[in-house]
Order: structure tokens, then sequence, then C-alpha cells
């Protein structure tokens, strides 16, 4: 199994060879085409769609089997007061898409505020922990649970729920 994962991020490479040990994995770096920093669910998951599209699409010299969108974004959730970090995954063998979410993490107030004005979540979090690049490493998500779930892990999370119309007959395909 051949598998591109649209984006030249590190931690998607890796959430995608964790979730998928038996493929051999791309990564492909393409364009999500939505903002820097997704704003809701819809975004959010158009991005993780536009990512695995644009990898199957991408002018390689690979043939990939499946196409792998990641996108993490912050939403609201009706019911709830705060903004969370959110992660979606699409997968996509180019005729079906499936869709699957990682966890989410309620942001702390301070940094929710300074998202809600147009800042980007990572730089944010760099400012606020004096860190360089958070997204290529632990992520967020790291941060925010005290190291008990990294990005990788919750990207994977995402990808995996995303995965089954392709890894078992469930859902009428494989």
């Amino acid at each position: 199994m051949h598998i591109g994962v649209g984006s030249g991020n590190p931690v998607k490479r890796r959430a995608v060879e964790s979730t998928f040990p038996e493929a051999t994995v791309r990564a492909v770096a393409v364009d999500s085409g939505v903002s820097e920093q997704p704003v809701g669910h819809e975004e959010t998951v158009r991005g993780a769609e536009n990512r695995a599209h644009a990898v199957l699409e991408s002018d390689t010299s690979d043939r990939f089997d499946y196409g792998v969108g990641l996108e993490g974004g912050v939403a609201e959730f009706e019911g709830t007061d705060g903004l969370f970090l959110v992660m979606w995954a699409a997968m996509t063998d180019g005729d079906v898409v499936s869709h699957g979410a990682g966890p989410s993490l309620e942001l702390p107030a301070s940094i929710a505020t300074r998202i809600r004005t147009g800042e980007e979540l990572g730089p944010v979090m760099d400012d606020v922990l004096g860190t360089n690049e958070i997204a290529k490493r632990e992520g967020a998500a790291g941060a925010l649970s005290g190291g008990r779930i990294d990005r990788e892990t919750a990207l994977g999370t995402a990808l995996a729920g995303a995965s089954g119309p392709f890894v078992t007959e469930l859902y009428g395909g494989e």
C-alpha cells in the first residue's frame, strides 16, 4: 500500500506511518486551500479534503493508492462556551472520501482570546511557551494535555477514524 500525505510537516507524515505501519508513506507539500488558521469544523474538514485530493493529483513520480489530508483547526461546540483545538482527517482512493476526527482540546481563555482576534494557534503557543515551531513536535495537543497526548497521536486517531471504508467491509467496500 502506498499512501500520500498532503503536507510537508513531519508530524503529519509520522501520524500516517504510525496508523499504517504496513504502508509506504510519502509526504507531498500541497496547499490546503483554506486559511492558515482554519476556524470551524467546516473549514477544517475542507482543508483535510483538499489536501487528500491534492496529493493524489500532485505532479510526482509516485502513484498513491490513497491520499490523506490532516488538518488542525479551532472550533466551537454547541453546549460549551469554549474554543477548542480540533483535528480532522480525510482519506480518499480518488472515488470514496472518508472523514475522521481526532480529540478536541479546550483552549485556555487567554489563548482563545488571541485566536478569536485573528492570530494562529501555533505561533500563539510558541509565544506562550517560549518554543519554536511546536506544530512540528508535540503540538498544542501535547502542551494542552500535559504530554498525555501529542499532535502525532491526535492526528493518527483522526486518520484511524477516516480509514474505515478502506480497511473494513462494514462500509460495503473492501
